[in-house]
């Protein structure tokens, strides 16, 4: 299709033109002049947007059931959204992971920050697994597929269709094999000299989360010869990782046992078995009964899920994010570390580091903030959205 065959949206006069000018990729529905026309565009379509003057901004991604109408796709109104396209696009994003990485396991794609929105790509070796999250993705996804194969050499493509992210586009949450065949076991990953399984069929999103393997490292710095806690673990992140840098001894907390027996296998194939240990619980329950057990430990790490995924959720989630700092705090031998980390893009790093410096507080430690980390250069944060960059990590010690 051409530029004069889309359909267009305009801007609103008092929308943030000048923002999306300078690269916001965003056009929220309330930013728009919306009539019968523009609501009846399918979800997925491509249009051209203009501002209230009428000049063309560009081509978008649309999706009227979304609150995120509009998805910038290309500055150039000539650009055609084909597989030539997304070819250009995935080689750009795998020449910088080439250069970071000696092993291809990383997030190839980051959505927004590499120029596809709403597209998630973790590679794992010779199997990638795509998340497409907006519904212009998943129209075109025979395209986006093939040029995966094309650029990577992959053999193995596998969807992931769960996650809150496509529930808000309107989208199912089917997962299937696009290419090749789904492993039939987990995967192993190494990073930061420990290994993961990475269960990439039935796991949480992809089967692995990348973001935090330089916090892992940064922690395992402070490991050596030292007694671990490794609260909300999930597949063993951070007490794996301690391991391989010289830890004493880890244990790993988490709700599900699934991802605790991925632990114990990536443990098992690192030679760390001996000084590992899970415990499956609930992570406030088994923080308090730790402490009522009398335990405690030269370096605590608390990863949780994300309490706060959305701004209506904030004040909840900065509480219980306060709540994780006051029941871990205690557990930190005199002069031991403790780190907190937060997924939630709605709870900036101002108001994240406020909670847990409170909970720290109220527990009647004081602490010294040492390092603040954030998500790899795999994970790359668009400077306009600030939504991408989600992770971060405090360390203090108390």
């Amino acid at each position: 299709m051409t530029p004069s065959s889309f359909p267009v949206i305009r801007l609103k006069p008092k929308a943030r033109a000048q923002a999306i000018r300078h690269g916001f990729p965003w056009i929220y529905d309330n930013e728009l002049v919306v009539d019968r026309r523009t609501k009846n565009i399918a979800p997925g379509s491509i249009a051209v947007l203009e501002d209230s003057d009428r000049r063309p901004m560009g081509l978008v991604a649309v999706n009227p059931n979304s609150r995120i109408f509009g998805r910038m796709l290309e500055r150039d109104l000539d650009a055609t959204i084909d597989h030539r396209w997304f070819v250009a696009k995935i080689a750009h994003a795998l020449a910088m992971r080439e250069r970071l990485y000696d092993a291809p396991f990383y997030r190839l794609i980051h959505a927004e920050s590499d120029g596809l929105p709403g597209v998630v790509i973790d590679r794992f070796g010779e199997i990638a697994v795509v998340q497409p999250n907006a519904a212009w993705a998943e129209g075109l996804l025979g395209d986006l597929v093939s040029a995966l194969v094309e650029v990577t050499g992959v053999t193995t493509v596998l969807k992931n269709g769960s996650g809150r992210a496509r529930g808000l586009e309107g989208l199912d949450e089917d997962s299937s094999v696009l290419v090749g065949t789904a492993p039939d076991a987990p995967v192993p990953v190494v990073m930061n000299g420990a290994t993961y399984m990475a269960d990439l069929t039935g796991g949480q999103k992809t089967g692995l989360f990348y973001d935090q393997r330089a916090n892992h490292g940064f922690s395992a710095s402070l490991c050596k010869d030292a007694k671990v806690l490794d609260v909300f673990s999930h597949v063993g992140g951070f007490a794996l990782a301690s391991l391989a840098g010289g830890a004493a001894s880890a244990l790993s907390v988490d709700g599900s046992a699934a991802a605790l027996a991925l632990a114990e296998q990536g443990a098992e194939r690192a030679g760390f078995i001996d000084r590992f240990v899970t415990r499956k619980g609930d992570a406030f329950d088994v923080l308090t009964a730790l402490a009522e057990e009398g335990e405690s430990f030269d370096v605590v790490i608390c990863d949780p899920p994300a309490f706060a995924p959305s701004k209506p959720a904030l004040e909840k989630g900065l509480r219980a994010y306060e709540r994780v700092a006051r029941l871990a705090a205690p557990l930190v031998r005199e002069g031991g570390y403790l780190g907190l980390c937060s997924c939630s893009h709605a709870a900036d790093l101002a108001r994240f580091r406020g909670a847990s410096v409170r909970g720290i507080g109220r527990a009647g430690r004081q602490a010294q903030l040492i390092h603040t980390g954030f998500a790899g250069p795999d994970h790359p944060l668009m400077p306009q959205l600030a939504e991408s960059g989600y992770l971060k990590a405090l360390f203090f010690r108390l």
